[in-house]
């Protein structure tokens, strides 16, 4: 049993696994509306404290809603780009109010997409969670440089940084045992943050700039209003988003033992639809499932609902209290890249595993993964390829998770021989035999 010292240090450590993936979202729609800093300010806190909202809504696992998964939820960066196209045509509250309207699209659709889950069987689940793996890791290699876009990449440091990160978190898996295993990586951060500071990185000033309090208040932009087209447009990222959570929960089940029933899966993506519409309320953005924590979770060996409530807490509590927030974004992009590189791998290698357990020379199913996890591992290292589609197509494949998940389901329809090949079983999706417990 874990003491609440121990609970809350490993929450700490999965907030800071999915902080920077977090705050970018509101810091790229901030900066594209051209908003002030109080704005921005709120942006952040907002997207926070509903994360932790979202979270606990997600972990709970009541009777219609809450997968009841150790899954941290966060905002969806498909978003990005029609939230800004929305609010440059019209403005935010049109974006708000579309954002609203697509959650409730999300509650009320959520059991009619659980029955097409009998499209999902192992060789489908198995490419989908390796493509999330290996779709990340242009991300970590990108902050092991130092972040897209800054002026010191690929710079030495930034390589020495993340590299000492990963071995201070491989030597620590290997040579500690017990809690102190379980935090390697926020060890690594730590130990990685601290070196940084002595070469002169890290930058205090956020933390002087932020307010102390600051309270998410719901339709901070306006009033939401809506138009047809915005609302069809969020509905088409949500949908994105639906299929990205899927693939999250069944990598999460591969790492926690346990089989994702169907049932898990709707009560999931209805808490996911929730917290979108609290997302537009709050004037937050939409959710989803983050993959990033998947990875954390094989590392810590840690499976505990209890861990994931102690985040939702934090994250709740980071929101309410900016300058605490602001705390947490000193840590490098190089020592975040050096953690990723374990985590990120660490979920494509779950996908590998689970793709073991298939006959790769049967029906088909060498040419389903081959070529799903090619076309997913594609559209997310090169999305520019499909720049020239109309919007709703480059939504939909730019999104490797996405395009890599629809090429599966596809070529299992049409290269499986059998209807039993794309049918689940007992309503529940093949991710191991083995079935445990998540206390």
């Amino acid at each position: 049993m874990l003491s609440k010292q121990k609970v809350f240090t490993l929450g700490l450590q999965h907030v800071l696994a999915m902080y920077a993936g977090a705050v970018i979202v509101p810091l790229i729609v901030g900066g594209a509306l051209k908003l002030n800093g109080t704005q921005m300010a709120y942006l952040i806190a907002a997207d926070l404290f509903t994360c932790g909202l979202a979270t606990l809504l997600q972990i709970m696992g009541t009777k219609y809603f809450g997968s009841g998964l150790p899954v941290i939820l966060g905002c969806t960066f498909t978003a990005v780009g029609p939230i800004i196209a929305i609010a440059s045509t019209h403005n935010l509250a049109t974006a708000y109010g579309a954002i609203i309207i697509s959650g409730l699209f999300v509650v009320l659709g959520a059991p009619l997409y659980g029955k097409l889950l009998k499209f999902f069987p192992t060789i489908v689940t198995g490419s989908v969670v390796t493509i999330i793996g290996l779709s990340l890791i242009p991300v970590a290699m990108n902050n092991v440089a130092g972040g897209e876009g800054s002026a010191d990449f690929g710079q030495p440091r930034n390589l020495l940084l993340a590299l000492i990160t990963l071995l201070v978190i491989l030597a620590v898996n290997r040579f500690a045992t017990g809690f102190l295993r379980s935090i390697s990586v926020l060890v690594g951060l730590v130990v990685g943050t601290a070196i940084a500071y002595g070469m002169g990185i890290v930058n205090f000033s956020t933390v002087g700039d932020a307010s102390w309090v600051s309270i998410a208040q719901p339709f901070y932009f306006g009033w939401p209003e809506f138009s047809l087209t915005a609302i069809f447009t969020m509905i088409i990222v949500n949908i994105v988003s639906m299929v990205e959570s899927t693939g999250v929960y069944f990598a999460v089940g591969k790492v926690i033992d346990q089989k994702v029933e169907q049932k898990q899966i709707v009560n999931g993506l209805r808490s996911e639809g929730v917290a979108i519409m609290l997302g537009g309320i709050f004037n937050a953005f939409p959710y989803t499932a983050f993959s990033q924590n998947v990875g954390l979770i094989s590392l810590s060996r840690i499976k505990t609902r209890n861990v994931i409530f102690a985040a939702g807490g934090i994250m709740i509590v980071l929101g309410l209290l900016p300058k605490l927030a602001a705390l947490t974004t000193i840590v490098p992009n190089a020592v975040l890249g050096g953690a990723m590189i374990v985590m990120f791998g660490s979920v494509a290698v779950s996908g590998i595993s689970i793709l073991s357990d298939v006959d790769l020379r049967k029906d088909g199913n060498l040419l389903i993964a081959a070529c799903s996890i090619a076309v997913g591992l594609g559209s997310a290292t090169l999305p520019a390829m499909f720049a020239e589609l109309p919007e709703f197509a480059r939504m939909l494949l730019q999104n490797g998770i996405v395009s890599g998940s629809l090429t599966a389901i596809v070529l299992n329809i049409f290269l499986s021989k059998t209807k039993d090949d794309v049918q689940v079983e007992d309503n529940t999706v093949p991710v191991l035999a083995k079935e445990s417990q998540v206390s």
